[in-house]
């Protein structure tokens, strides 16, 4: 009986542990995880999402193509085999462990064709059903878009994911069979890729049309004219209403002749009204080329800067606010309820009269992803001032251009009164126009400044009335050649034409400077002697992977993709046979390019000879033309205007290491050991006497200074504000 009782006792408890067991994992299992791409946002989306969620971040990519090797079965229909990203098992484990322990999960990757397909390998990854509704996205961090987001999962959407797919295979193919063969025919360490080397050769025949252009001399004329105390000039235009182009000087000197003291009389005044309707909210590509152009931003500065406002920045009260809605898109659409906040702001801040009737509406570009709105600020309540003390100068900066460019998209034309004049003297015709806001309209906030809106009104003049000629000024003139491009050129050409997409505008423009193709002087772009040759042997060998209609065309092919549901692999398929064959003459065809080598004045000390330039990893240094005899090299001393703070040589940059990254240093090294990894100052720190150094802050490229004692209190005092800035 005892025996008996022990084991019914033992029995009991090991059911009330069991049951103990089973509630802790169905407690557990209540839990909701939602993966998100980036860290810095998981932490407000749990928060918008309360008690019962765990928002993890996969940090990007959780798998892709193998670098080690082309990692596409080209013999088996193409099929790509993905590995796990290196670093990422522990990841992974992780994720899975969560995943056990919910009772749902939520892919909630950015909202585009990247994100879908980070969701679908994430879904690989965890065993999860592709076709389960457990996908959900918001175009902004907001909880009203995060819980909303919640409420309505989705399936993930294989043509996206398709579409994705199919752009990294086709640029693997291009990228992994192409460089090599550059390698091999010109030099180590260069690539080809769809759309960077169709870019290069951009570059390469706008500077070809500079070097070929012809300048060709053409002459203007104006008269100043006066009209009630007010000056203004007059160009000329032709003989009546003929238009006249006066190529030389005996033209222009004709045209003086005919004029010389000849009344100046108004034969015909038009007068009236203009309207200017506002810029539509940014996409992607026009954030990139306006804060270009009004900022001087890089495109990768202004997508890792508009990157830090989408995902939040920690605000009054501390918590972390999404300050704009998601920075990769096409589209120029905006939602009602965004509208609507716009027109109650700009009726409360300017007036009534600001306020269109009906919100403005803006036509999209062809084959547009309307997936989500335009780049926006997530709250309009949230003006650029209000909250300036919260971002870096930079951060404030690119938000205040997004916030008054939205706001002004929403808000009524500016009106202009014009006035124009045709002034015949001698039967030759000059002509005036000039004009003045009457209503701001959408320019009190946001100033395009791409055309004369401060034109000077002319003075009044009726038709038939002699104006007082002040005199008549002959201009030689010669016509300019087409203007490099910068940046914004550079994208809104790209664009334009349909090349690649605005999300990959930035790694591209990195890429063809890294490779050493270009390089940028006064912000515009010239290509190199080596971006020259790569694009002439790409242009003579592989003429479709260069030429703009054949890209665009295959940028439709991909659209078409994710739009109309086409077989990404036949896309695939029908490129690369004639690139195959293409391949296969370039190998049998091309010959070795020999590399012009660059001479400098310093003498290789083992040898004699004048040392070349070559290009390695980290740049730029310098090698004897003897190699393999003599294999010495140098690296290249650049020196800065100041002193060293311990004995007075010459500071120069120095590389370090494997790293590549710059540092400062004495020329006298060993003799002398200063070194830095800030650029010293020739001013002392007012506090205790130690140079001064020109430091970074960790985002945006903004410096400050501070003082090389560590232990100073300036120093101490410049590292607080280095953190409440960065």
């Amino acid at each position: 009986m005892a025996k008996e009782a022990a084991v019914a006792a033992k029995k009991t408890t090991v059911k009330k542990k069991t049951a103990k067991k089973t509630t802790g994992k169905t407690k557990a299992s209540n839990q909701k995880l939602v993966i998100v791409e980036s860290p810095a946002k998981a932490k407000t989306i749990e928060k918008f999402l309360g008690k019962g969620y765990a928002v993890r971040a996969s940090n990007g990519h959780l798998r892709d193509l193998p670098k080690s090797k082309i990692g596409v079965d080209v013999e088996n229909n193409f099929e790509p085999e993905y590995t796990t990203i290196r670093g990422k098992a522990q990841l992974i484990k992780t994720l899975k462990d969560e995943a056990k322990k919910s009772s749902k999960v939520y892919l909630a990757t950015d909202p585009d064709r990247e994100g879908e397909a980070i969701s679908w390998h994430i879904a690989n990854i965890l065993g999860l059903d592709p076709t389960d509704v457990s996908r959900i996205e918001f175009n902004e961090i907001t909880k009203d878009a995060v819980t909303n987001a919640i409420s309505h999962p989705r399936s993930i959407d294989m043509d996206r994911v398709d579409a994705q797919q199919a752009r990294r295979v086709l640029d693997r193919l291009v990228g992994y069979k192409l460089s090599p063969l550059l390698w091999k025919k010109v030099r180590k360490g260069l690539s080809a890729g769809r759309v960077q080397s169709v870019a290069v050769k951009v570059i390469v025949d706008r500077e070809n049309e500079i070097r070929n252009f012809k300048p060709e001399e053409f002459w203007t004329i104006s008269a100043s004219l006066k009209k009630d105390q007010q000056e203004f000039e007059a160009k000329y235009y032709g003989q009546g209403s003929k238009k006249a182009k006066l190529d030389m000087e005996k033209d222009a000197q004709a045209v003086l002749d005919a004029v010389k003291g000849a009344d100046f009389v108004v034969s015909k005044v038009k007068s009236g009204t203009r309207k200017k309707n506002a810029l539509p909210p940014f996409t992607t590509s026009f954030l990139q080329q306006s804060a270009s152009g009004k900022l001087g931003f890089t495109a990768k500065k202004t997508m890792m800067l508009a990157q830090m406002l989408y995902e939040g920045v920690p605000l009054k009260d501390g918590n972390t606010v999404g300050l704009i809605t998601y920075m990769r898109t096409d589209s120029t659409r905006v939602s009602a309820e965004a509208q609507e906040a716009a027109l109650g702001h700009i009726r409360q801040t300017y007036g009534d009269e600001y306020a269109p009737a009906k919100p403005n509406v803006y036509k999209g570009r062809k084959n547009a992803q309307d997936a989500h709105e335009a780049i926006r600020p997530t709250y309009i309540e949230n003006t650029p001032d209000s909250i300036k003390q919260y971002l870096t100068n930079d951060q404030y900066k690119l938000y205040k251009l997004i916030y008054t460019r939205f706001l002004a998209s929403q808000m009524m034309p500016a009106q202009f009164e014009t006035l124009s004049y045709d002034i015949d003297a001698n039967g030759h015709t000059f002509k005036a126009s000039g004009s003045r806001i009457l209503f701001k309209g959408h320019l009190a906030i946001y100033d395009s400044k791409t055309e004369d809106d401060d034109q000077k009104m002319l003075p009044k003049a009726e038709e038939g009335e002699t104006l007082e000629c002040l005199g008549v000024t002959p201009k030689q003139n010669f016509t300019q050649p087409p203007a490099r491009y910068t940046e914004a050129a550079l994208i809104k050409f790209l664009e334009e034409r349909g090349i690649g997409r605005p999300s990959t505008y930035a790694p591209i423009i990195s890429t063809i400077q890294d490779r050493g193709y270009v390089h940028k002087e006064a912000k515009s772009f010239i290509p190199t002697e080596l971006g020259e040759i790569v694009t002439d042997l790409m242009a003579k060998n592989f003429s479709d992977i260069v030429d703009i209609a054949f890209t665009a065309d295959m940028e439709e092919k991909l659209d078409g993709v994710e739009q109309e549901g086409n077989d990404w692999k036949k896309v695939i398929e029908d490129f690369y046979g004639p690139f195959e064959k293409d391949l296969e003459a370039g190998e049998k065809n091309i010959e070795r390019v020999k590399l012009p080598e660059k001479v400098s004045d310093v003498i290789c000390e083992k040898c004699g000879a004048n040392m070349v330039y070559k290009t390695g990893r980290f740049g730029e240094f310098l090698a004897c033309p003897n190699y393999p005899e003599c294999k010495n090299t140098k690296p290249i001393i650049k020196q800065i205007d100041v002193p060293c703070p311990k004995c007075g040589g010459k500071v120069v940059i120095k590389r370090a290491g494997k790293s590549g990254k710059s540092f400062y240093g004495c020329e006298n090294y060993p003799n002398c050991d200063f070194v830095s990894w800030d650029k010293p100052l020739e001013e002392k720190c007012p506090e205790c006497g130690a140079y001064m150094v020109e430091a970074k802050f960790r985002y945006g490229g903004k410096t400050y200074k501070k003082c090389s004692n560590p232990e100073c209190v300036t120093n101490q005092k410049k590292k607080t504000d280095a953190k409440k800035e960065g």
